[in-house]
């Protein structure tokens, strides 16, 4: 008996000791382990990265609180697993989930000052048993570190996508979410970009949403190529000095001039991103008595240049059947006038879809909802050497439309036929260049004398979209912008802003964050139909098997209880 005892002690005292040490020695060493098949919770390199360099706490306010449907609390408990793998690496980022709305006396005064920072909220329904109820979701983030705040999207929108779609993808989106949150918060600016003026470009006004989100991450500066006559040499020194140059919609054509200016700047090294229409044509002008006008290509003095790195637009606009709507008056009704939705097949809603391109897969839109065009080109791609990625290209049912030609609202009524697009469709809008870019002026005459002149450059990333009006916002009733890619007209949200978005931060991307957008997570979700008709047996076997059990458990172990003291 005191053998049994002493060796009984010797065993807790050698499993203390192992206890102690391994404390210890995890105080020293730590890891974590991701046991899922997907790997959601492995952070990538570049996170940790932006984790790790958190010196000062982070506070992260999360308003994903409150009664939602399951996909809601799946999002939510996604977010919350993640931050919490953030606070394991940094003590610094400390975040929590708030309900904005659970004070109902203030609730109307909160849901105010939300909108006016951008925090629109999700109206969502709420069933149980065949009851149903209203009820506003935040599904956003707001990141503060020091002075600055940045507020972050958790729910991706997803025109035609069902909710349990839209929070699959944006589970998939998150991680990149945060870790872009952070970045903005974190990290001083340092990337330069020139909005190119003087032929004509959009007014800043009609993009001013977008300039507005690129500037919280980069310096972003008007550059105009005026100067280029008087003094062409300076001109491209000072561009020289920009890392990325947007060329949102030129209406007049470029000289000779300045396009060696441009071309100078790509081939060493400068990324540029072009949002240009081959064809003259706006929805502004549809608007008139008739309801028609003339669609005719534009000169922009561009075409040399484009096939010389590797790509031609077509004079061409495209009619594509997955379209996105317009409202039209169709009467009036009492003092006001009635509208009616109508598809207009001249407004392309444009998505990626790996079934019809392999490379929607890229990084700059994976897991991306539609993007809305208006009136615009094919892109051909010409070999030349240069890598090409297209990154949007229309449906199957679409086809060019050869101009000049009449374009008239009365179209919104023809009736069109799958036969009508046959050898056609899969048109591309947008498409990514990548490699050594030969200089257009190669063997030729050089418009202006430059001793620093190069045929050939570097590695270098540029990207084309043949539509001007994809970086366009509307205007409110007062004039002022509203968000890129909001329709007021339908109330309709499109992509166009993250698209635009990711664009310029692959362009100007060194340290791979945007990568994390080909992060693939696949969700497992609750088939309501299921539950409802098995609701019955599903509280059976959730509650009721579980108390039977331990009845039965209960009565054996009396009755064995019995038999043995009673033998």
């Amino acid at each position: 008996m005191e053998t049994g005892k002493k060796k009984s002690l010797k065993q807790l005292a050698v499993t203390v000791v192992i206890l102690l040490a391994l404390n210890f020695g995890g105080s020293f060493i730590f890891k974590r382990f991701d046991l899922t098949h997907d790997n959601r919770y492995t952070l990538s390199e570049t996170t940790l990265s932006l984790v790790e360099n958190v010196d000062e706490p982070l506070y992260i306010d999360v308003f994903l609180e409150g009664e939602f449907p399951g996909e809601f609390k799946k999002l939510q408990d996604e977010t919350r697993q993640l931050l919490e793998e953030f606070h394991a690496y940094n003590p610094n980022i400390i975040f929590q989930f708030v309900n904005p709305l659970e004070d109902e006396t203030e609730r109307e005064q909160i849901m105010l000052e939300f909108y006016e920072r951008g925090l629109v909220p999700v109206s969502v329904t709420m069933d149980y048993r065949g009851k149903q109820t209203q009820e506003m979701v935040y599904p956003w983030a707001i990141a503060t570190y020091g002075d600055k705040s940045t507020k972050i999207p958790l729910l991706k929108n997803q025109i035609g996508a069902s909710t349990a779609e839209k929070v699959e993808s944006s589970v998939q989106h998150l991680e990149y979410a945060l870790a872009d949150g952070l970045n903005k918060i974190t990290k001083e600016k340092e990337k330069k970009i020139a909005v190119i003026k003087g032929n004509g470009e959009m007014h800043d006004l009609l993009m001013a949403d977008f300039l507005k989100q690129v500037r919280e991450s980069y310096f972003i500066a008007a550059f105009t190529l005026d100067s280029v006559a008087a003094n062409p040499q300076k001109t491209l020194a000072q561009l020289k000095e920009y890392d990325l140059a947007i060329i949102a919609k030129p209406t007049q054509k470029f000289s000779e001039e300045e396009k060696e200016v441009l071309d100078q700047y790509i081939v060493n090294g400068g990324k540029t991103l072009w949002m240009v229409d081959a064809v003259q044509i706006d929805m502004d002008s549809l608007y008139n008595e008739t309801g028609t006008t003339l669609a005719y290509p534009r000169d922009l003095n561009l075409a040399d240049m484009f096939f010389k790195y590797g790509f031609r637009l077509q004079p061409d606009i495209v009619k594509e059947e997955v379209s996105t709507p317009i409202k039209l008056a169709v009467g009036a009704q009492g003092s006001g006038t009635q509208y009616q939705e109508y598809p207009w097949r001249f407004s392309p809603f444009v998505y990626p879809d790996t079934t019809y391109n392999k490379d929607a897969g890229h990084p700059i839109v994976k897991n991306m909802g539609g993007v809305k065009f208006e009136f615009t080109n094919p892109i051909d791609t010409l070999k030349n050497g240069i890598k090409k990625t297209v990154l949007l290209n229309t449906s199957q049912y679409s086809k060019p439309i050869g101009t000049p030609v009449e374009v008239s609202l009365d179209m919104v009524a023809e009736e069109t036929k799958p036969q009508d697009y046959e050898n056609n469709g899969f048109i591309p809008v947008s498409v990514l260049l990548e490699g050594k870019f030969h200089s257009m002026y190669e063997n030729r005459i050089l418009p202006f004398k430059d001793n620093t002149y190069k045929t050939t450059g570097a590695d270098n990333k540029m990207i084309i979209i043949s539509d001007g009006d994809v970086v366009k916002n509307q205007l409110d009733q007062n004039y002022q912008p509203l968000e890129l890619g909001y329709d007021k007209w339908t109330k309709n949200m499109y992509d166009n802003k993250e698209f635009l978005m990711n664009c310029v931060n692959y362009l100007l991307d060194d340290n791979g964050l945007i990568n994390i957008r080909g992060k693939e997570v696949t969700l497992p979700m609750l088939d309501k139909e299921r539950v409802y008709t098995g609701y019955t047996m599903a509280q059976f076997i959730t509650v009721g098997l579980p108390i039977l059990i331990l009845l039965v458990f209960g009565v054996l172990f009396t009755y064995l209880r019995r038999r043995k003291y009673t033998a």
